[in-house]
């Protein structure tokens, strides 16, 4: 979508350049389209794109919606804007900052809070002293009172120890209870389901949007953003949603089998990744489940995926070629074949749900594609290829229309998982997971060709979990399970700069990372300067030569 420059221009829609805004800012830009709205999209990366975007177009708009950005920020006080100016937060990211939640004209934040996000009472963290102040400020300006007066009204009686007191004790409540509600980091519900309920209560919806929502709520389960249990129910909600808006548009069209019709499915399917556009070995080689449980990364586990390709009665050559070329019955029994096998391997988790599009004769993907594929557009930036561009590609994706750019992202999406794990496997061959006794963290090497792939957040947060996995997996210690995560990658050679993500343990089904606040108090107490331009607390920017430091402090401060 390309900047709109009209006078007449009202709002500005401003998204993180993450994929998990794109699907959200997708059903937003219909709905406007639907009733000719006219609006802004500005791409921003983080905290600093965000103030400089909303500086430049402050005077021209009086409604900013924040998608996926804004929602952990004070922004009144952080960009001081004009009275006039109104902020719609729909943000993930949690916790929210208590200012926005309890601003009572400027901030508005749409979706209803979840009951485990326990947001603070206000009388708990906002107390009005403005009175007790005036009165001070009485007492120091009236001159024509008498000295006794003055010695009178400096006297501290009973009532004002009780106050002091009280205030006291609120003070030291507040600071537990911020302590409290601050201290982990988590995901709440996708921006684009919560977008895409407020077209349905509208009556504005329909199947592309209800697609969209279900691609940013997979993306949100592939990335073990939210517990498990949450997302079978949102797919729960999200299937009912197919069934009515199928059912309305059988009606509507009168045609049900009709080619040009949207069509989304929910059946059983295999949890492997891309497997319909690549090969079934190579699928099963970068799938997470199968690679931890047959150990992949080294020889013993090569072995063993060609035990299980043979089991299955899947000849070697045709697991090598692409998935669409194999023999048309393998391709149909593919999924008994692995269903079958699957409790003895130890690979349960591969078989599930999901949800597919299918458009036409050729136009048929699953949503875990879409995610991959976006994930691989909007991380491909270079220095010719600015972010916003890679924002606008993925954005463009999610369009039936342009099936040649969903296809170029799935091939780069490939690349990607096989750089994932041709790094996972050399750190974990190579034993270097270190471990402080409170947490575990991996140094990515630098100077390799896929070293780069790192200084994104995502491919390296998704390095960080494979390998996490593969500790566990393998490891003989019993607290394995409770230990955290961090990751860190070299980020600007010439800045001298590397990225940091924290990620919380596997043990933790409901997945709270208490990184965001130990990584501000490793740095404060090491003198060090993070860099946390992020909307996640939990990813960060340090320089390399900081990092030694950084980590002891962080493991002092874990123990």
């Amino acid at each position: 979508m390309h900047h709109v420059r009209t006078k007449l221009r009202k709002r500005i829609l401003q998204c993180n350049t993450k994929r998990y805004a794109i699907c959200a800012c997708r059903i937003l830009q219909q709905l406007f389209k639907n009733d000719n709205i006219l609006y802004t999209l500005v791409p921003v990366q983080g905290i600093q794109d965000m103030v400089q975007a909303i500086e430049e177009n402050c005077e021209e708009v009086k409604n900013i919606i924040m998608i996926n950005c804004g929602g952990t920020i004070d922004l009144v006080e952080l960009l001081q804007p004009p009275e006039s100016v109104i902020f719609f937060i729909i943000d993930s990211h949690r916790p929210y900052d208590l200012c926005n939640i309890y601003s009572e004209y400027q901030i508005r934040i749409l979706g209803k809070p979840d009951s485990e996000e326990d947001i603070p009472d206000y009388n708990d963290v906002f107390r009005d002293d403005s009175s007790e102040d005036e009165n001070n400020s009485n007492e120091n300006s009236d001159n024509s009172d008498s000295e006794s007066r003055k010695t009178k009204r400096r006297r501290l009686n009973e009532e004002d120890l009780s106050k002091r007191q009280e205030k006291r004790l609120w003070t030291e409540n507040r600071a537990t209870i911020l302590f409290n509600y601050s201290q982990y980091s988590y995901y709440g519900k996708s921006s684009a389901v919560i977008i895409f309920e407020m077209a349905w209560h509208m009556s504005k919806d329909n199947l592309d949007m209800l697609w969209w929502a279900i691609i940013g709520s997979t993306e949100q389960a592939i990335l073990s953003k939210v517990e498990s249990q949450t997302s079978i129910i949102e797919e729960g909600t999200l299937q009912a949603h197919v069934s009515r808006l199928t059912h309305k548009q059988g009606i509507t069209n009168n045609k049900p089998c009709e080619q040009s019709v949207v069509r989304i499915t929910y059946d059983k399917d295999l949890r492997l990744v891309l497997y319909r556009h690549w090969t079934v070995e190579a699928s099963l080689r970068h799938s997470m489940p199968t690679a931890v449980s047959l150990r992949l990364w080294s020889i013993r586990g090569e072995q063993r995926l060609k035990e299980l390709l043979a089991e299955m009665g899947l000849p070697l050559a045709q697991s090598r070629q692409r998935f669409t070329a194999m023999d048309l019955t393998l391709r149909h029994e593919f999924r008994q074949m692995v269903e079958k096998l699957a409790g003895k391997y130890n690979v349960d988790r591969i078989v599930g749900t999901s949800f597919t599009l299918q458009y036409g004769y050729r136009f048929k993907y699953c949503a875990s594609d879409i995610v991959y594929a976006m994930l691989a557009l909007i991380e491909s930036t270079t220095k010719e290829r600015l972010p916003q561009r890679c924002f606008l590609d993925a954005l463009d994706c999610l369009s039936r229309t342009k099936k040649e750019l969903l296809e170029n992202g799935i091939e780069k999406a490939k690349l990607m998982l096989s750089n994932i794990f041709k790094t996972a496997q050399i750190i974990l061959e190579m034993k270097q997971i270190i471990n402080t006794g409170s947490f575990l963290y991996i140094v990515v090497p630098d100077g390799t060709l896929d070293s780069r792939l790192f200084a994104h957040p995502h491919p390296l947060t998704m390095l960080a979990q494979f390998i996490l996995k593969a500790y566990v997996h393998s490891t003989k210690s019993k607290r394995a399970r409770e230990w955290p995560m961090v990751a860190t990658a070299l980020f600007s050679p010439e800045e001298g700069t590397c990225l940091i993500v924290g990620i919380p343990p596997i043990c933790e089904d409901q997945p709270r990372s208490l990184f965001g606040k130990a990584f501000e108090q490793a740095a404060k107490n090491t003198g060090s300067y993070i860099d946390a331009d992020y909307f996640d607390t939990t990813v960060v920017r340090l320089k390399v030569e900081e990092r030694p430091k950084f980590f002891d402090a962080l493991a002092a401060l874990l123990t």
